[in-house]
């Protein structure tokens, strides 16, 4: 993972597929603060937990925890935004700008790009914001950045706006991708590697 990461602030569980393996149910285990979106709520409470937030227009929410928790919820009904992106400036507005989500992916593969493409939007708007996975995690980046990983893990790199790009400690070497698969299943040959780079881009690292 990327070094000098801090502590999670809070956690934004999506409403795609609920977490199964456990790194991203350990995260929203021992979250110190739920965001649910909509109806993502519905399997969090069923599960026995409570939220400390309900994010959305209330569209996917049951009817029962809409009446049962409507002081949770928050309805927010811009259409210019997804549910998660609501999450997530609510938290920014309450201060908190380390994020974990999860529960972004899945049911949908165009609900699965637009949410994973979003961490970049929220990493101008100042957050601090991955996306945890049943496989991995999904990183934001700006220019260089340095990660500590496994030998022999796999890594995909993602290109947004990056030009000069340029790898250390990957097995297959960096260039300014033009389309997203060029920059996937690349592997660590150590205990650390390292994107050169100016401007954005996603690291996907698998678990």
């Amino acid at each position: 993972m990327e070094k000098n990461n801090g502590k999670i602030e809070a956690v934004v569980l999506a409403n795609g597929e609920y977490p199964t393996a456990a790194l991203p149910l350990k995260i929203l285990a021992e979250a110190p603060y739920v965001v649910c979106c909509d109806g993502g709520a519905d399997e969090y409470i069923r599960r026995g937990h409570v939220p400390d937030v309900i994010i959305g227009d209330g569209d996917s929410l049951s009817r029962e925890n809409r009446e049962r928790y409507p002081h949770l919820l928050h309805r927010i009904s811009d259409q210019e935004t997804n549910d998660q992106t609501k999450a997530v400036r609510y938290l920014l507005a309450q201060g908190k700008r380390r994020i974990a989500i999860v529960g972004a992916t899945g049911k949908r593969e165009d609900h699965t790009l637009g949410n994973l493409s979003l961490l970049i939007d929220y990493m101008r708007a100042g957050a601090d914001a991955r996306t945890y996975t049943d496989y991995g995690v999904f990183i934001p980046c700006r220019d260089t950045c340095t990660f500590t990983c496994r030998p022999g893990q796999q890594v995909s790199i993602i290109n947004f706006t990056a030009h000069g790009l340029r790898g250390q400690g990957l097995v297959y070497p960096l260039s300014d991708f033009t389309n997203w698969w060029q920059g996937t299943l690349n592997e660590c040959t150590g205990t650390e590697f390292t994107v050169e780079a100016e401007g954005e881009y996603l690291i996907m690292i698998n678990d």
